[in-house]
């Protein structure tokens, strides 16, 4: 049976890169570029006006920047979205997947990889650069810095539970089957829908299932933002 045709917008303000994007992308049987955007700005109006599956997000555009686009973007349900920057600072990395990114990859990935993270994020599973993960996860053992605000998930003022974060009793898990934590710490391991089924021994409809449903009582949009919140209360 033939897989759903991904609809993708590209948004980056270089028109040689969107074009070369468009090209390889458009190599796919089951791709269709169907919007293009020079900035953050043109990114969400797009992104509403044409509802595609991926949107392919450059960072550091003119005016609206990619991480605050993301964050539109996903919050409003709009579309999955995929980074694909030239930097991986770790600033940006933490930023876009705070903001909801479903994946992140470098320009410098090939073609082929590219292909496959955008299948996946359409999928409804993360991507994350091999180049990266390493600090990503440094970054998550860290913790959020003392300006960066509450964590996806997270009350505003968790201190009024009478509980701290990171414990077992962490009120972000409060709503969560035992199923359900499962679900989420191995998020925070990075398992797709497939990896998760076979670990807990369930189907990979199922886990899907699952994992939106843990999506939607932690209140963030992404996998991504999930597993921050696994590795925040100790659960990955």
């Amino acid at each position: 049976m033939m897989r759903p045709t991904v609809r993708v917008i590209l948004a980056d303000d270089h028109a040689a890169i969107r074009a070369g994007l468009r090209l390889l992308l458009e190599a796919a049987d089951d791709v269709e570029v169907v919007g293009e955007a020079a900035d953050g700005t043109a990114a969400i109006t797009n992104a509403r006006a044409l509802r595609p599956d991926v949107v392919l997000m450059d960072l550091r555009m003119p005016g609206v920047d990619g991480i605050e686009a993301t964050r539109v973007i996903t919050t409003e349900g709009l579309a999955d979205v995929l980074v694909l920057t030239t930097f991986d600072l770790d600033e940006y990395v933490d930023g876009a997947l705070r903001a909801g990114a479903a994946g992140f990859l470098l320009k410098t990935a090939e073609p082929a990889a590219l292909l496959d993270a955008v299948r996946r994020v359409a999928d409804g599973d993360g991507v994350l650069a091999p180049e990266v993960t390493r600090r990503l996860l440094a970054a998550f053992a860290r913790g959020p810095g003392p300006d960066d605000g509450p964590r996806p998930g997270e009350p505003a003022h968790p201190s009024g539970t009478g509980r701290e974060p990171g414990t077992a009793g962490d009120p972000r898990l409060a709503d969560l089957t035992p199923r359900e934590v499962d679900v989420l710490a191995a998020l925070g391991r990075g398992l797709s829908n497939q990896g998760i089924a076979t670990e807990l021994f369930i189907s990979e409809a199922t886990a899907k299932t699952h994992v939106s449903r843990v999506l939607a009582k932690l209140g963030v949009t992404s996998r991504m933002q999930a597993a921050i919140v696994a590795r925040d209360t100790g659960l990955a």
